[in-house]
């Protein structure tokens, strides 16, 4: 299946480089851009094609990867529709009651991926697909997604509740990893032992609660009277547990501005 890429930020490149790495990949992947040169080193970088005209990259493509920035909807979509066999999305906050319009008569898939899906651990989340659509090109996109990391089916009106928790959340953890980081440091440890030990500490911790509910991990690390708790105590303090659901709120708040 050809990959077309309309948009090569962020979002957009780390999928592209997931699938670079994934044994399950598009068979050749083009990318364009508004003209930032994006297209042009991630083509060089994972050996696809920059394209300067989305219209002709769109006409070349099975499938089409929408990575633009939300609000350049309107102005992308009439250049893409009816061109691809179908469409995945990655805007956040664009619900299909705005993409479907936008981009009918290709079939679109509304999904969000994390940034981990560079690595081929992220979580894809997908709105609900009818069993005829699953049987088409947007079941190939979701096969295409699961090699990228694990899906989840959720329902629309659920989608932006779960990118504020899983889309959005990785950025806070990585800000609490930087300052772990950064307290490891200023306690005399050499900056890259404690950038690595942090960092697999936290990879650890991530497949930990895979099978191991947070309260209980909590308190299994932290025995009575020991440091653990002393720590926990501190963060208890300066209430970092309500920090986090505010900038949950914060992140769905923006979502509704944006719709």
């Amino acid at each position: 299946m050809v990959v077309g890429f309309a948009g090569s930020g962020s979002m957009g490149a780390a999928v592209a480089r997931g699938w670079s790495r994934a044994s399950l990949r598009p068979s050749s992947m083009l990318f364009t851009d508004s003209g930032s040169g994006r297209a042009r080193r991630l083509a060089a970088e994972l050996g696809g094609e920059s394209l300067e005209s989305i219209e002709d990259m769109a006409d070349r493509s099975d499938l089409v990867v929408l990575a633009v920035k939300p609000a350049a909807l309107e102005e992308v979509a009439p250049r893409i529709a009816g061109r691809p066999r179908g469409v995945v999305s990655v805007l956040g906050a664009t619900p299909l009651s705005r993409l479907a319009p936008a981009l009918a008569p290709t079939p679109v898939l509304r999904t969000m991926p994390n940034l981990a899906v560079e690595v081929g651990r992220g979580v894809i989340c997908h709105a609900p697909l009818a069993e005829r659509q699953r049987a088409g090109v947007l079941g190939e996109a979701l096969a295409l997604l699961g090699s990228l990391g694990i899906v989840f089916e959720v329902a629309e009106e659920e989608l932006d509740p779960a990118t504020a928790v899983m889309g959005c959340a990785p950025a806070y953890i990585a800000l609490a990893v930087e300052a772990l980081i950064e307290a490891g440091v200023e306690a005399g440890l050499d900056p890259e032992l404690s950038s690595r030990l942090v960092s697999e500490a936290t990879a650890g911790v991530g497949h930990h609660l895979l099978t191991h509910e947070p309260g209980p991990m909590q308190a299994a690390i932290a025995s009575p009277g020991g440091s653990t708790e002393a720590g926990l105590a501190a963060l208890a303090e300066r209430d970092v547990r309500a920090a986090f659901k505010a900038a949950v709120r914060a992140s769905l708040e923006r979502m509704a501005e944006a719709r």
